[in-house]
């Protein structure tokens, strides 16, 4: 992508909730590295030109305010930075040498062994630039921050070699495995991995101010001992290395190393401990890293198809803008799943809802996220259905509507936030939100897979969210949707479109499984709801927020699947009239959720967006949440949740629910239209 765009934050290591570490400042030395929770996660790059040591990446000294101090070598210039789905370019240049650092986690939706390695790769490509030769080594190191949740946790590192392949290691001395849940968290279980290919380095493990003798002399002394065990806030113990280039002219040296993570087990899922998909076949991580490091260029080479095939697709529908966007989510919205595989064999595809209350698998955050996998792997849509499915049937599950999530990260062990002590309550439930979201997704994600197994195995729940759907959905009493942040609101009539919507997705289901006549009910009730729904929601030159609610608007974002799915229970004329007036509505940063406040949703904007008849429309829509993403002084990955007159972030960081962006690759092709 164009070194025109500067996102509030930049993924580099991104594989899964605890693993995700991002620079979260215009320049890549300007600030440590940090997990996407804001915590620092500290990675360093340094560069010896000719004797001279310049500074490309994080800070020297643990805590250092940001911009240059006094224990920093001078910085390289920052020639540019570019994010593709997969991968982060920077380009930097000094004293005759310029540096490519790329950063690529394959995140590849049709290779799912590969997709759920926890490797990522760091790319380190030095050459001339003034027409002579120089002497280039590279300094690279992470902190012992990467594995434990807060500094004063004790770690202990060790390394060992596995043909050429330097494996430095790196974890806490308490190994606790899964011990606790929660939101604001980093792992401080299982050992992170460093692995070096190759020769000509001088691989250490030592406190942070090995650094500093990088810094002054240019080199460090080899140090691979086992330590004894000291608090990170201590001493900052630091693994690195340092790559010899020998001498570098007219050819360029490319060299590269691997961050790797073993989580010995990644979630708890009803009181059973389950292990990363990557481990299904009795890998161990150094089977991973000899297989990352064997295959670098073939899987670099196939990220960078993806990338390209995204891209294209996205310039196309939305302009380059509207790439941007995407190649920015791609990683994000994957590194906020676990993939795992449940006692029958079958993938679960567990989202962590980051920086809102940490549930898992919550209905109404798979929901928005699913345009991005039903384009590139629906298989994983399956995956997030079947712990939903399953807790439904759970004696724990009381109620008649389909549950909101399945517990708190990583600790699938059913919900917390909505219980007393003794049982369940409906107090922060969301019947209709999540029936809808149920329904749609299944449905959806069948038509794309042309499979109805899922659903065969669950009609039985299907039918009766359906049924509620048909009692309580068209003119719903006073709940929580989705956009819980806004509080409860009855008479909703955007969530009465998704009742509407889910009911006939229903429909749908019902006449692939050969059940004709009931498919027609279903369907005719769905349509009549539709027109009481047009008749009650009118207003002028648009339609309400509320039924009730006289002066009212709201974005219809819901509305979007009657097209996708081919149901077409709306009128079309409903869409092209809430898109006009959702221009007419529009602030600097974006159109608001609705008339109540200013702020909005990036992926529900988006949806709106697809409502348009026309590109021109979808791409006027979205040009200013570009704005905002390049514009906002709130420096935290990809929000989805902001203020489109002061472009500052309101809550939600790291969230999956940004597959929903992509929504505007969508077609009604897609969902077998022969049907």
């Amino acid at each position: 992508m164009k070194n025109n765009f500067r996102p509030a934050a930049v993924p580099l290591v991104t594989v899964d909730p605890y693993f995700s570490v991002w620079s979260m400042s215009d320049n890549l030395m300007y600030d440590h590295t940090r997990h996407w929770t804001t915590a620092p996660n500290g990675m360093v790059g340094m560069i010896n030109i000719d004797g001279k040591v310049w500074k490309f990446m994080g800070r020297l000294e643990p805590g250092a305010k940001l911009y240059e101090t006094k224990a920093d070598p001078d910085g390289m210039e920052q020639k540019s930075l570019s994010v593709s789905p997969l991968t982060t370019t920077y380009v930097f240049e000094a004293a005759g040498v310029g540096l490519t650092v790329k950063f690529t986690t394959p995140l590849l939706p049709d290779d799912l062994q590969l997709l759920s390695r926890p490797a990522s790769y760091i790319n380190f490509s030095v050459y001339s630039t003034d027409n002579r030769t120089h002497q280039v080594k590279i300094y690279f190191d992470v902190t012992g921050e990467w594995c434990v949740n807060t500094a004063d946790q004790k770690v202990v590192w060790s390394g060992e070699r596995h043909a050429d392949i330097e494996i430095l290691r790196m974890g806490t001395e308490e190994q606790k495995v899964l011990n606790r849940s929660g939101d604001d968290l980093r792992i401080d279980w299982g050992h992170l991995y460093l692995a070096v290919p190759g020769s000509s380095t001088s691989s250490f493990m030592k406190p942070y101010t090995v650094r500093k003798e990088f810094a002054g002399t240019g080199t460090v002394k080899r140090d691979i001992e086992s330590c004894i065990p000291g608090k990170v806030s201590d001493s900052m113990p630091v693994i690195g290395t340092v790559l010899d280039f020998g001498t570098v002219g007219e050819h360029p040296g490319n060299r590269f190393v691997l961050l790797a993570y073993d989580d010995v087990f990644s979630i708890e899922y009803f009181n059973r401990p389950l292990k990363a998909y990557w481990k299904k076949d009795g890998l161990t991580v150094q089977d991973i890293i000899a297989q990352a490091v064997s295959g670098f260029d073939k899987i670099i080479a196939r990220c960078a198809q993806f990338d390209e095939k995204v891209i294209t697709a996205a310039t196309r529908a939305g302009g380059e803008k509207y790439a941007q966007l995407l190649a920015l989510s791609y990683r994000q919205v994957i590194a906020a799943h676990k993939l795992v595989l449940d006692e029958k064999g079958e993938i679960l595809f567990i989202s962590k809802e980051c920086f809102s209350n940490g549930c898992m698998a919550t209905v109404d955050v798979s929901y928005p996220s699913i345009p991005m996998f039903l384009l590139y792997n629906p298989e994983l849509v399956e995956g997030m259905l079947r712990p939903i499915f399953e807790y439904s049937r759970k004696e724990e599950w009381i109620f008649d509507f389909a549950p909101h999530d399945i517990g708190t990260y990583p600790l699938a062990n059913g919900q917390k936030y909505s219980h007393d002590g003794k049982k369940l309550i409906d107090t922060y439930q969301m019947p209709l939100e999540e029936c809808g979201n149920m329904l749609i997704m299944t449905a959806a994600v069948s038509l794309v897979r042309d499979d109805f197994q899922l659903a065969r195995e669950n009609m039985d729940l299907l039918e009766k969210w359906a049924n509620y759907l048909l009692e309580y959905g068209m003119d719903p009493g006073e709940q929580l949707c989705t956009d819980d942040f806004a509080g409860k609101l009855a008479h909703n009539t955007n969530l009465s479109i998704k009742a509407i919507i889910g009911i006939g997705c229903y429909a749908l289901l019902l006449s692939q499984m050969g059940r004709k006549a009931e498919s027609s009910e279903y369907m005719q009730k769905a349509g009549e709801m539709a027109i009481k729904w047009e008749v009650m929601a009118s207003e002028e030159d648009h339609y309400k927020l509320a039924f009730d609610t006289a002066g009212s608007w709201s974005l219809k974002y819901n509305l979007v699947w009657d097209k996708l799915l081919g149901l077409n229970l709306f009128d079309d004329k409903i869409r092209e009239k809430e898109v006009a007036y959702y221009l007419k509505k529009q602030n600097k940063y974006g159109t608001p959720l609705d008339s109540r406040r200013a702020f909005t949703k990036s992926d529900w904007l988006v949806w709106a967006a697809s409502l348009a008849s026309s590109k021109e429309d979808f791409v006027n829509m979205i040009s200013p949440l570009w704005d905002f993403v390049n514009e906002t002084s709130i420096r935290t990955p990809f929000t989805d949740f902001y203020g489109t007159l002061d472009g500052l972030q309101r809550e939600f960081q790291h969230r999956s629910v940004l597959g929903g962006i992509f929504i505007g690759l969508l077609n009604p092709a897609l969902f077998n239209p022969m049907r």
